[in-house]
């Protein structure tokens, strides 16, 4: 199984994730969180100690550069780069949940994305479609992932909106380009939401119920300034973890 998140900046998307991760954990399977967000802070949600050991892959320009095969001055690079020690020697492990980050996959100037790039989309491509165990693909913020096709591969993508018309905006835009590229499960998940009337506004907007609803929870922005690593919470967010969990594996 492997899962995508995204939704407009802001709406706890990297949040949630961790929570379905946890919850991941906690029904026996095995789960690899792969952190493709430019400002990336999935680690420190996590609870991951020495997170500075996950550095993102791409800031290493000269090892895609030697990969990607491309010579200075010359247009060409290889197509196809070796990259499945890459998959395994920036991966940290914790408590049974296993880390990637990757950082931000760029476009370069006039659309075209650089050798460096072409081998991190390569590598990405090949950690989605070779990987049994459940894949946690926390993307940025916004829908221009979708247009560079970095969720080829997914089986689901799960869009965070909370109830405010600028993420709806988003989100109904995110899940119109996901139905363009074919995506077989797109599902809207509710964060933040207060009360009755939020879960109204969201359904009525959307033009469906979200799978799950998360609460506007106070113990989460505590977690967070006191850098406690989110998956831990135990309560505070009534059935909504395991209303998700559900929705993912209810075909």
């Amino acid at each position: 199984m492997k899962i995508a998140i995204s939704g407009k900046g802001g709406v706890g998307k990297t949040t949630i994730m961790a929570i379905l991760a946890g919850e991941l954990k906690k029904s026996g399977r095995e789960v690899l969180v792969i952190d493709a967000d430019p400002s990336p802070h999935m680690a420190e949600t996590l609870g991951i100690r020495d997170a500075g050991k996950a550095k993102p892959i791409s800031e290493m320009t000269k090892l895609l550069t030697e990969r990607s095969g491309k010579t200075p001055g010359s247009p060409f690079y290889n197509l196809n780069p070796e990259v499945n020690d890459i998959l395994h020697d920036f991966m940290i492990e914790q408590d049974g949940i296993r880390l990637m980050v990757l950082g931000a996959v760029q476009v370069a100037e006039g659309g075209c994305a650089c050798p460096e790039n072409h081998v991190l989309k390569k590598m990405l491509k090949k950690m989605l479609l070779s990987n049994n165990e459940v894949i946690l693909l926390d993307m940025e913020a916004g829908v221009e992932h979708l247009g560079r096709g970095t969720v080829v591969g997914v089986d689901q993508l799960l869009i965070v909106v909370i109830p405010s018309r600028s993420s709806i905006r988003t989100a109904l835009k995110i899940k119109k380009m996901a139905d363009d590229v074919q995506i077989p499960k797109v599902s809207f998940v509710g964060n933040m939401v207060q009360d009755e009337e939020d879960r109204q506004f969201l359904t009525s907007a959307l033009g469906e119920a979200p799978v799950a609803f998360f609460p506007d929870s106070g113990k989460i922005r505590k977690a967070e300034r006191s850098e406690t690593a989110v998956i831990d919470l135990e309560d505070g967010l009534d059935e909504a973890p395991q209303e998700l969990l559900q929705a993912i594996f209810n075909d």
